[in-house]
């Protein structure tokens, strides 16, 4: 019953959300086949079909809040918010890095694989959204590639 509440609730901001994106962002100019206002038109539909399957068929399962499970949640909120304060100044790759690495430790992997996996993560995803598909991404104190 929670599922469906949180759905109905969370539905209500994603059809506001979604009448902004439809109503309200506007590009003056389009760089790209689908343009800016098409990304959060997509995301407002893929967000109302999510909420529509939930609401349809929620899951089994209880929500069982134990206190080990509340700090590994509030541990990540500060893992994210230290990640959108951090992008800018230190750059995607080491911001990118950084939360990746002690986001996976945080997940149970060893310090030898996180470190690996925030590496991939932040060179390999650098090199995808600023290479490959020629988005701006902040170079913090390392040279731009």
């Amino acid at each position: 019953m929670s599922d469906r509440i949180f759905a109905a609730a969370l539905g209500i901001i994603v059809l506001i959300y979604g009448w902004i994106a439809l109503n309200t962002i506007k590009a003056p100019f389009q760089y790209d086949p689908l343009g800016p206002e098409s990304w959060p038109q997509l995301l407002a539909l893929v967000m109302l079909i999510c909420l529509a399957l939930l609401l349809w068929r929620p899951d089994a399962a209880g929500f069982d809040l134990t206190q080990p499970s509340a700090l590994r949640l509030l541990a990540m909120l500060g893992l994210l918010i230290g990640y959108a304060l951090l992008f800018k100044p230190l750059g995607f790759i080491l911001a990118t890095f950084a939360f990746a690495a002690l986001n996976s430790r945080m997940l149970g992997a060893s310090w030898r694989g996180a470190l690996a996996f925030g590496f991939g993560m932040g060179v390999g995803g650098y090199v995808i959204s600023a290479g490959l598909l020629d988005l701006n991404l902040p170079d913090g104190p390392l040279p731009g590639f």
